[in-house]
């Protein structure tokens, strides 16, 4: 008997692989199978933590530039094989790091995340994971491109200013100063929006509002957006402006498909699915075990429950998941893969003491104790 758990994180109460050997103790308690457990995550908050934690490495923290030019500490992983980073963009530009009147999308820039590029490069980093989820900026990827060495240059010859303020008067963009380094580089872009850059499903009409901008001022920013895609297809020959997810993060999509010869952008759960190797061993598992901190019907819309269930059943393989709390719509689930889900708390009690991670852990190991010992009698002594 073959069980692979893959859970999500329960934010706020246990990591990925918490959760995952959580499930695991229960388990053992009835069952003596063999157990593997993977860390999961979307591409979103937390992915470096779960892999490193679940695939080993280290986590390196780097002062870079924030969104708004003040220095920020930005963490980053380096997996064991020493030559895998993995990042979350929002450590850098996140919208999170600010306030909401500080919010500037004039001025707002992804400089620190080209920072971290190079940093991880510069210790001999060449495949790259990225997250590019909750962006302060609406830049294009701008400042990113800059701080990897690209001069971008307005009608004066000087470089464009931080933001999206001088994206219409670019006129010059070069590359000779550019680390040899990025061409060996290759980035899976974790991305789960399918917006394009310009337009009213683009980047500052559909996203802008949320980080400042102005309803007024969509009209000026769109043509200032659209003039920088222009000047990029001159500079490289492509047109990356309807590639879908190239409006994620402000335009960041879409310098790192134009810009960087060895970028994709692919769904979140997609990117860290591939890295975890988990097919290799659902292939012939019994049973697969997921969750999160809460099934509902957004579960079935790429999240990480629904990405390990689609695994599984591409094999036929029976799935069980588990969450902190389960909503009505969550039958969702059912018709996704998910053959069966449990939610974990045991009976009342206050939300801070069902999300306290001794708890929370405890309630989960009990529960899928209890599922399998119904296995149990139902199929004799399975495992």
């Amino acid at each position: 008997m073959k069980i692979v758990i893959a859970m999500d994180s329960f934010k706020g109460s246990m990591s990925s692989m918490e959760a995952g050997n959580a499930a695991k103790e229960g388990i053992r308690r009835c069952c003596h199978a063999d157990i593997i457990v993977k860390p999961l995550a979307d591409g979103g908050e937390g992915t470096t933590d779960a892999l490193v934690e679940g695939l080993g490495g280290r986590l390196i923290f780097k002062e870079v530039t924030g969104p708004l030019g003040i220095k920020t500490t930005a963490k980053y992983g380096i997996l064991s094989d020493q030559k895998t980073a993995v990042m979350e963009m929002a450590q850098a530009a996140g919208i999170t790091l600010l306030k909401r009147e500080e919010l500037q999308p004039l001025r707002a820039t992804t400089k620190g995340v080209g920072e971290m590029i190079l940093d991880a490069a510069d210790r001999g980093c060449r495949e790259f994971i990225i997250g590019i989820g909750g962006s302060a900026s609406t830049d294009g990827g701008t400042g990113m491109l800059q701080a990897l060495g690209y001069e971008i240059l307005d009608e004066t010859g000087r470089p464009i200013r931080p933001g999206i303020q001088d994206l219409g008067r670019i006129t010059h963009i070069s590359d000779r100063n550019v680390p040899k380094a990025l061409q060996e580089c290759h980035f899976s872009i974790a991305c789960d929006v399918k917006n394009p850059l310009c337009g009213e499903n683009g980047a500052v009409s559909i996203f802008g509002p949320q980080k400042g901008v102005r309803k007024e001022d969509i009209p000026a920013f769109d043509s200032w957006m659209r003039h920088f895609a222009h000047k990029t297809k001159e500079f490289t020959g492509k047109d990356c402006q309807l590639a879908e997810g190239a409006g994620a993060a402000g335009g960041l999509g879409f310098a790192f498909v134009s810009y960087l010869a060895n970028a994709e952008l692919k769904s979140g759960i997609d990117i860290v699915l591939e890295a975890v190797q988990l097919e290799q061993e659902i292939k012939d598992a019994d049973f697969v075990i997921t969750g999160e901190g809460c099934l509902d019907a957004q579960t079935v819309m790429g999240k990480v429950p629904s990405g390990a269930a689609r695994l599984a059943k591409k094999y036929g393989v029976k799935v069980i998941a588990f969450a902190g709390c389960v909503t009505k719509d969550a039958s969702a689930c059912n018709s996704a893969g998910i053959d069966a889900f449990f939610p974990i708390v045991r009976g009342v009690t206050t939300l801070d003491e069902a999300m306290h991670t001794e708890n929370a852990k405890e309630n989960l190991a009990l529960s899928a104790e209890q599922v399998f010992r119904a296995l149990q009698t139902v199929k004799g002594n399975f495992c």
